[in-house]
């Protein structure tokens, strides 16, 4: 796994509308270490105007559908000096398997959380080998390590793209480009309002992502809670599913 540092590299950045979110500070943290160009995606690019306004040229507004294959080629042509493709967007609508299940909840969380990434990996990376020099990057979630009670359908589909980042990673390997799995507890966002819980701020989950990019770790977790999740994870993996359990029993 080599050490990616972002000075003077393009990146390519999805979910980038919210102005709280992780795509926002990841832009920001990109242009702070010298990122010679950023491109910021969203479903509506009139929402990017203050971010290409602020950082004069540097950020470059992409409009683009996750779920939409089309639009995907498209941002895929149109960004094809890209370096770092940074799959960040996703969805997330709390549907248990049994209680409070949605069919249309879980099947957007699998198209945006896994699809996506999918189709805009398969549409990236040629160029990013062609640009001789690069990394994948996968936002995923502690989520996709082991489900959380009453989010059964979105740990589902952060398992699957934590199973795609493995996937990527090793057929990545003969062309040189790093693949970088992010694991994020819960973070200071616009998603996770209705939660009453200690968060990490999105300016230091991005520093931490790049952070680890930079030391070549390849599974990046981004705060507190993540980091004591995956340490109990590894000491135990069905203690903290008893644990979950038991969680899941109260709420």
């Amino acid at each position: 796994m080599s050490k990616i540092l972002v000075k003077d590299l393009v990146i390519f950045v999805t979910g980038t509308n919210r102005e709280r979110g992780i795509g926002r500070a990841l832009i920001e943290e990109a242009i702070k270490r010298g990122a010679k160009k950023v491109y910021a995606t969203a479903r509506d690019v009139s929402q990017l105007e203050d971010l290409v306004a602020k950082f004069h040229g540097k950020v470059i507004a992409v409009e683009l559908n996750v779920t939409n294959p089309e639009q995907i080629i498209r941002a895929a042509q149109e960004a094809s000096d890209t370096h770092i493709l940074i799959n960040n967007a996703g969805a997330a609508g709390f549907s248990g398997c049994y209680n409070n299940y949605s069919e249309e909840t879980a099947r957007q969380e699998i198209e945006v959380n896994y699809f996506g990434p999918l189709h805009l990996i398969r549409a990236f990376s040629k160029n990013i080998i062609k640009n001789n020099f690069g990394a994948i990057v996968n936002v995923i979630s502690v989520g996709g390590l082991s489900s959380f009670p009453l989010a059964a359908t979105y740990s589902a589909s952060k398992a699957a793209l934590h199973s795609l980042t493995q996937s990527v990673r090793a057929e990545m390997v003969p062309h040189g480009i790093s693949v970088f799995g992010v694991y994020p507890g819960p973070i200071d966002t616009e998603m996770s309002d209705t939660f009453e819980v200690a968060k990490e701020s999105p300016a230091n989950v991005a520093c931490r992502i790049f952070d680890g990019m930079e030391q070549g770790i390849e599974d990046i977790t981004t705060d507190a809670f993540a980091d004591a999740f995956a340490g109990y994870l590894r000491k135990d993996p069905k203690a903290l599913e008893a644990i979950e359990e038991e969680f899941g029993k109260l709420v």
